[in-house]
């Protein structure tokens, strides 16, 4: 099997695996967590029960294949062209690892905790569990932008330029781990901001 036909089956692999991933991010962010706000308790409680259990499965292990499927190409590209001439990949693959990394570190456990497989303190949970997924929401616009512009935008980037990117995805990831939801509230506020991230590191990337 040539190299060009191996790197295509784990592309479409790849793509397929993020497709199932943050399809069921925003499904959590945008659908069932605004759902959840209204529902009545009964049924709630039985979405809690037989829904989100399935949906958790689904979501983490479509992380994990994204990222694995990520590795080898970022491996593959690596031995084909020159990957640093390519910042906006290394970029997108930062992201992409921190949001793998908040859904099995973070959200994972406490969603164990909220839908009743582990003992803890639900509420607590639900807010950590809550704010890293927001923040993948937030991180995914540059996740995306990063994928795409390797190939399809040459950008020139600076060492400074990428410098600034990995500081400011950095800096929100610590806000993950210990800020606060802040704007990323409300569904609306988090897809502008989302947007927005992904603008000023364009800017970034092009401009420094």
């Amino acid at each position: 099997m040539s190299s060009i036909v191996l790197e295509f089956i784990f592309r479409w692999a790849h793509v397929l695996f993020g497709i199932t991933w943050i399809g069921l991010l925003y499904y959590f962010n945008f659908v069932q967590t605004e759902y959840f706000k209204e529902a009545e308790a009964d049924a709630k409680a039985d979405a809690v029960k037989k829904l989100a259990p399935r949906a958790l499965w689904w979501f983490r292990w479509g992380a994990m294949f994204t990222f694995l499927t990520g590795l080898v190409l970022l491996h593959q590209v690596g031995a084909t062209v020159n990957i640093m001439g390519m910042p906006a990949i290394w970029m997108g693959a930062l992201a992409g690892t921190l949001m793998f990394l908040n859904v099995w570190l973070i959200i994972w456990p406490k969603q164990q905790i909220v839908i009743g497989l582990k003992e803890g303190d639900g509420p607590s949970a639900a807010a950590k569990a809550g704010l890293a997924s927001r923040t993948n929401t937030l991180l995914s616009g540059p996740m995306l932008f990063g994928m795409l512009a390797s190939k399809h935008l040459p950008i020139d980037a600076s060492a400074a330029g990428l410098g600034a990117c990995v500081a400011l995805i950095l800096a929100l990831e610590a806000n993950a781990l210990f800020g606060k939801t802040g704007p990323m509230t409300s569904v609306k506020g988090v897809i502008h901001c989302s947007v927005g991230l992904t603008a000023v590191i364009w800017a970034l990337l092009a401009f420094i």
